[in-house]
Parts: C-alpha cells; structure tokens; sequence
C-alpha cells in the first residue's frame, strides 16, 4: 500500500495505491474493518481519478459515504 488513512466510519481503516499513469494519476482505495489479528471486513472500494491530499479526509464518493455512515451510525 503506498498510503493508509483512517477510514470514514468508525473503526474502520483505509487503504490506498496508486494507479493509473503520469498524465492521468489515479489512486485505487479500499476502506475495511479490522474484526481479529488476520480477519477483516471490507466495506468498499473505489478509484479516485487524480491525487488526494495526505492526511485530508479520505475522497470517498458522496453516495457511499452516506450509506457508510447510515450502516455504521456514524
């Protein structure tokens, strides 16, 4: 993984890594819980066209965010 952030629902933790090329950057993210050491639950995935900033809320679409936060009561 080239980046790990805290992921938008509680608990929860995500991953990126680059993808795409030099003219057209894009990141691959996957966002999961972690249930015991070696087991955990993957909740979403997605491509971010273009680079997010480090350290800045995660760039996870609007309509999954909110269904994140419905599941998870965040």
């Amino acid at each position: 993984m080239d980046r790990t952030e805290v992921g938008v629902a509680k608990g929860t933790i995500a991953h990126m890594r680059r993808a795409g090329s030099k003219k057209r950057p894009q990141e691959v993210w996957i966002m999961f819980e972690p249930l015991k050491p070696g087991l955990v639950r993957m909740i979403s995935a997605w491509r971010y066209p273009g680079v997010s900033k480090v350290r800045a809320p995660i760039p996870i679409p609007q309509d999954i965010e909110e269904e994140v936060k419905k599941m998870y009561r965040v």
